[in-house]
């Protein structure tokens, strides 16, 4: 699991479909944030961003995007698994008042041929005004 730059893929064609999935095209949805030029609005916002992440490869991002206290040193991204759709299965909060929220996904990946999924229920919570993700919830 090398860490590598960020793969081909939406990045290189403006208009292509964000991977998070809402059918907007890249530059318009996770891309600015991906590059810095805003942040994300709700708990979902963040989160769909972070999928996108792992699918264009953008391991800065996602270290940027990650509470101090629960953050590694560094992270290594496979290149290996291509990430092929997210679904969102529930929020709770993470709104634009609130300061912690939760999103239970479902992300589904291929590796090596075959196809596997992600299930998830993770916390975000605000820091310094801005969505970040804290961690995953057992279970």
């Amino acid at each position: 699991m090398a860490r590598r730059g960020p793969r081909r893929g939406p990045t290189d064609d403006p208009g292509r479909p964000c991977p998070c999935g809402p059918g907007l095209p890249y530059a318009d949805c996770c891309g600015p944030l991906h590059r810095g030029d805003g942040t994300a609005g709700t708990a979902e916002a963040l989160m769909r961003s972070r999928y996108s992440a792992f699918a264009v490869g953008d391991a800065d991002y996602l270290l940027r995007s990650w509470h101090p206290s629960t953050r590694p040193g560094r992270l290594r991204l496979d290149p290996a698994q291509r990430w092929t759709r997210l679904e969102i299965v529930d929020t709770e909060r993470g709104g634009l008042l609130d300061s912690t929220g939760t999103v239970e996904f479902r992300a589904h990946y291929r590796q090596a041929g075959r196809p596997g999924t992600v299930d998830e229920r993770s916390r975000f919570v605000r820091a310094d005004g801005r969505w970040v993700y804290l961690d995953a919830l057992p279970g």
